[in-house]
Formats: structure tokens, sequence, C-alpha cells
């Protein structure tokens, strides 16, 4: 097409991006968590989430890639039966966001035509420090907080929107925000969230995710009533796996029971409506263990502005728990409750919720219309995509 941009495209993966997700660290950042990441079994997920995007970029004629070594980006490339041009150096094994940054600052040095990169909220704040708003960039949604808006909905949007891009098809780009938390606050259960710029990003409404928004105080009410319809339905003799925020914590609440705000609690109800709490804070292996054998429920939330149901900052729930306790679909329905006040969905302008797992057939699984509890006996029923 006379209007392509396509050219050079560069590309660089944060090998450890989301490594805390499915243990339960609430994020990555930090030679500490990578190694206890490692030692409770995780296993890394970007270079692979990289792929999926890559291989719907391999249409477009003419296009280079660049690169940096290894699991920054050269593995991935390869993996999808290019040869990318490599440039710089790293320890295999030990990159932090030093590496990220001299590799962004390269290939804007390069004259890249659009800079592709997989991470969390921590990477795009290195690709910000690095290189700020001199040339169009793009996220592919590999960490486990991800509140910025410069990330694609999920792996494969983020390779059809760099090639709609790269082929002249997408011409516009806005302004998205950077933003990150403070992970060590975030573990001791204190969300501070700051915004620390704007990328230029690809813009398509459909194919890019929203900025995370918060709950509000006014929503008390609301989450109140949500919790009493929840707890009303609650079965003896069922564990149910609550996930993440504000408005499932009012459950646990309702329980007479505490919550790990940005974790994952097992709690089980008698027929009195007394909760008792199972585990506090559990990650994917004691999860599985947990619900082996047992009749399960899952509860969770979608996060304000971006509607994500499961992916997102719930990483423990993983396909394998969801399998387990969802029987590969047979019980769905009956075995997954998405709670959700209205301003929550409102906030969403229409557009669907959302799942990532990075397991495309249990995504495909949970897909389609799913019942969203927003009140005492008030209920709706929403659209899920993947």
């Amino acid at each position: 097409m006379s209007n392509s941009r396509s050219g050079l495209l560069g590309l660089i993966v944060n090998p450890i991006a989301g490594i805390g997700g499915t243990v339960g660290l609430k994020g990555s950042d930090g030679a500490d968590i990578r190694d206890r990441a490692f030692e409770l079994g995780a296993v890394p997920q970007s270079s692979r989430r990289t792929v999926r995007a890559l291989e719907r970029i391999n249409a477009v004629d003419g296009l280079e890639i660049v690169t940096y070594p290894g699991e920054m980006g050269a593995d991935a490339v390869r993996a999808c039966g290019w040869e990318p041009a490599v440039v710089g150096s790293i320890e295999s094994g030990a990159t932090g966001p030093r590496d990220t940054q001299d590799a962004a600052r390269e290939m804007q040095r390069m004259g890249v035509s659009l800079l592709l990169f997989a991470g969390g909220d921590g990477t795009a704040r290195d690709v910000y420090n690095a290189v700020g708003g001199s040339l169009p960039v793009l996220g592919i949604p590999a960490g486990v907080k991800i509140h910025s808006a410069v990330y694609a909905a999920n792996p494969q949007s983020a390779g059809d929107l760099a090639a709609s891009y790269l082929r002249g098809q997408t011409s516009m780009l806005r302004e998205a925000e950077v933003m990150d938390v403070d992970e060590r606050a975030l573990r001791r259960g204190v969300v501070s969230t700051r915004l620390y710029g704007y990328l230029r990003v690809p813009f398509e409404r459909k194919l890019l995710q929203g900025l995370k928004r918060p709950s509000s105080p006014g929503e008390q009410a609301a989450m109140a009533a949500i919790a009493a319809a929840v707890v009303g339905e609650m079965e003896d003799g069922w564990l149910y796996v609550i996930g993440p925020g504000t408005t499932t914590r009012a459950i646990a609440s309702r329980l007479g029971l505490p919550k790990t705000l940005i974790g994952v609690d097992v709690v089980a109800c008698s027929e009195t409506g007394s909760g008792a709490l199972v585990a506090a804070d559990v990650n994917e292996s004691q999860l599985l263990k947990l619900v082996h054998g047992r009749r399960a429920r899952i509860v969770v939330t979608p996060i304000g502005g971006q509607g994500y149901v499961f992916g997102r900052g719930n990483q423990q729930i993983s396909p394998n728990v969801i399998r387990k306790v969802a029987v590969d679909g047979e019980r769905a329905q009956e075995c997954i409750i998405v709670v959700s006040t209205t301003a929550k969905i409102h906030s969403l302008g229409g557009r669907p919720l959302r799942i990532d797992t990075g397991d495309r057939a249990v995504d495909e699984m949970l897909s389609g219309y799913v019942r969203v509890v927003t009140g005492y006996d008030e209920q709706i029923m929403y659209k899920v995509v993947c």
C-alpha cells in the first residue's frame, strides 16, 4: 500500500514481566521478587505472549524486526520463523530496567516505525523514561498489574493493531497514560498509583485496554447490597475462591471475615450464613490443592475502566484452577460468580467484559454472556470476550 509505514519494527520483551502473578507476589519488580517467584515455581509468560502478537504481524510486507538478544526478543522472533536484526547485549537470566531503557534508546536511534514491547506497568515506565513521546509505541500485556493505557487488550490485539499501523490502515496516535503502583506498598494492601507521563500509541479503541479506574467511596452501599445477595446464595459445603477488589472485600465483610484486598482468599459458608476463612492470600499451587475434589465457586469482579474478569491482577486464579472448578465448561455459569457495581459497568462505556488468562481454550470457554450480580436481587447479562 502506498501509505504503508512498514519498514523497521522495534521489539523489546521484559522476560520476567508477570512472573509474580500465579505465585501471588502481586508484581515482578526487583531481583528479590524474581528470585522468590522462581523458588515458588513461576513460569515466565512474556515471551509466549509476544509470540502470539508476532503471529498476527507476519503478513506485513517488507517488515524487518530489530530486537535485543535472547529472552529480550530474539527468541520470540525466531520462534515465529523470522531472523531479526539483533543489537545490544544482555546477561541472560539477570535482565532489568536498565536493559529495557538501553534497548528503547537504541531503537529510537535506529528510527523504528513502531516500538512494540511486552511487559507490565514497570516496563511501560522504563520505555517512557528512555524515549518519552518521541516515537509511536504499543504494549503487549504481560504483567501482573496493568494500570497503564498504553497496552493492547491482549496479545492478539497488540499484533493486529501493530500490523494495522505498519500498513498505514490506522493513522491516529493518541497520548496514553503511563501509570505504576508502589509494589512494596501493594503487598501491604495499600494501593498507591502515580501518573508518570504519556506515550504515543496507535489508536483503535476496540483493540486497546482502558485506563484502570478505582471504585469510588460513593459505591459502598451498592457493594453492601451485592455482598448481601452473594452471601444469601452461598451453600454449605462449598468453597468460595474470592478474588481481589473492594467489591469482593464487601462479601468477606458480610461474612465477618478479613479480606486480602489485592490477593485471593478462600472461604466457606455454613447453613447459618456465618463464614470461615479457609486460606488467605493464596497462590495457584495452593488453590489447586484446596479445590481438588471439592465443590467450589469463584467470585470475581471486573477491573474498573478495563473490564477484565480474569488475567489482570488475579492470575492466581489460573486456567488450571478455572478448569478444576468449572469442569471444562460444564459448570462455568454455575461456578463462576461475577459481581460489579452498576457504576463500574457504566465506566466501560458499552465495551464488553474481557478474559485474558493466556490459555485460549479457557478464554473461549468463558466467553459469551455472563450473569453479573449488581445489587440485592439485581443482575444483568453482560457480554464477555477474549
